[in-house]
């Protein structure tokens, strides 16, 4: 197998070359696409599979082909790893490249390449239309409300120190709703998340699990929500409160604690924000706190970090086994892929992934879209205020799929 990489000049839409059928991982307007698939690839080969792949002699070999990646909330379960046929990367230096899979010179012939990108890059807008939606709990609020009473229970009897408690909804369409319009509706209002589409998982997620770029080491953990409205005065409120909250200000010093202490034993160096910062998007803010630092040599793989964060208690809890337990006890659903990781790396072990969260599971006739949406439960925690939040958290696909 071998890859051609090029310059772009040409000006490309990231959500064109996506659709909604293709691959999309992006914020504010700098990351990757793809169409197409060439292979699958297992998690035991993915880290060393893309350096089998040759470049040829006309490449601009060090932008080379990368993998789509999804992360399952369980550890127990593989990662999905996904190669497209040709790939779009926008880079924060304003470079724009191209890269094409073949099996042959033949394959990535100047022609051959144009006519991919000619294909990818240029499409028409999706056209508005008209649909009729039903939005249905898969998870029945009592069940939740419990689940977060029992946690919370857990918690001050010292079981656990914290758990996240997640539930989810269904919409359903009469109509296949539309991916591409969703991807656009999502980066108007939701443009400095990581927007994404891999196999029928979509979403915008506020939240860097982990990100590598040769030896700088990246992460933006997020945990405290509280909900916007609007109105200047009121957020600004809200946020005071959000910073002042000793149940959120716990909730957000246990994931910052386990992330650093994480990261640490890869890094000549790591540095953190002193305090939270509030971080805002379209629907809620949360607490968020920035995380930088050098890796040291061997420099660790982005995805050896990512297996070694995810889930992070933001998402899981702690202590990570006994949360994860008590969740699979009494949660009630089978999370697949939310709560876990998505993103993207190269054959150099660059790449970035971010928390999947804001979320929606399509089906393949993309008539159903199963949404989730938790929050971390400690001692302090009031199962209706939390409730309150889940439902301002799926505000931002509910938003974007139901259009009249």
């Amino acid at each position: 197998m071998m890859y051609r990489t090029a310059v772009m000049t040409e000006q490309f839409d990231l959500n064109t070359v996506c659709r909604g059928d293709g691959f999309l991982f992006v914020r504010d307007g700098i990351g990757v696409a793809g169409r197409g698939i060439v292979c699958q690839v297992s998690e035991q080969e993915a880290l060393t599979f893309l350096q089998t792949i040759t470049p040829s002699q006309s490449s601009v070999s060090e932008h080379g082909p990368i993998l789509f990646s999804l992360v399952p909330f369980s550890p127990s379960r593989d990662a999905e790893f996904l190669l497209p046929r040709i790939m779009f990367r926008k880079s924060e230096t304003g470079d724009q490249f191209v890269t094409l899979i073949g099996e042959s010179d033949d394959e990535l012939s100047d022609e051959v390449l144009s006519i991919a990108v000619s294909q990818a890059i240029k499409s028409t807008p999706p056209r508005p239309q008209s649909n009729s939606y039903r939005v249905t709990p898969r998870t029945a609020v009592g069940h939740y409300l419990d689940a977060v009473g029992k946690t919370r229970d857990a918690v001050r009897a010292g079981v656990i120190q914290k758990a996240v408690i997640a539930r989810d909804i269904e919409v359903l369409a009469d109509d296949p709703i539309d991916v591409h319009a969703i991807l656009l509706r999502l980066r108007a209002s939701f443009g400095s998340s990581y927007r994404y589409c891999v196999n029928n998982i979509i979403g915008a997620s506020p939240e860097l699990l982990v990100s590598v770029h040769d030896s700088t080491v990246r992460s933006h953990p997020l945990a405290g929500t509280a909900p916007r409205t609007g109105d200047t005065a009121t957020d600004k409120r809200l946020a005071d409160e959000l910073v002042a909250s000793t149940k959120n200000q716990t909730e957000h010093r246990i994931v910052i604690d386990m992330v650093h202490d994480t990261l640490l034993p890869y890094c000549s160096y790591l540095d953190w924000e002193a305090e939270p910062s509030i971080v805002t998007v379209a629907n809620v803010q949360h607490l968020g706190s920035a995380i930088e630092g050098a890796l040291t040599e061997p420099r660790a793989h982005v995805f050896s970090l990512v297996r070694a964060l995810c889930p992070t208690p933001a998402l899981g809890g702690h202590p990570s086994e006994a949360a994860l337990a008590f969740i699979d006890s009494n949660e009630g659903l089978d999370r697949g892929y939310y709560g876990g990781a998505v993103g993207y790396m190269d054959a150099q072990g660059n790449g970035v992934f971010a928390v999947t969260i804001r979320c929606a599971e399509m089906t393949d006739d993309k008539r159903t879209a199963r949404l989730f949406a938790g929050g971390g439960i400690v001692a302090d925690s009031d199962p209706y205020a939390e409730l309150a939040e889940t439902q301002a958290k799926f505000q931002a696909m509910l938003s974007a799929i139901i259009r009249p």
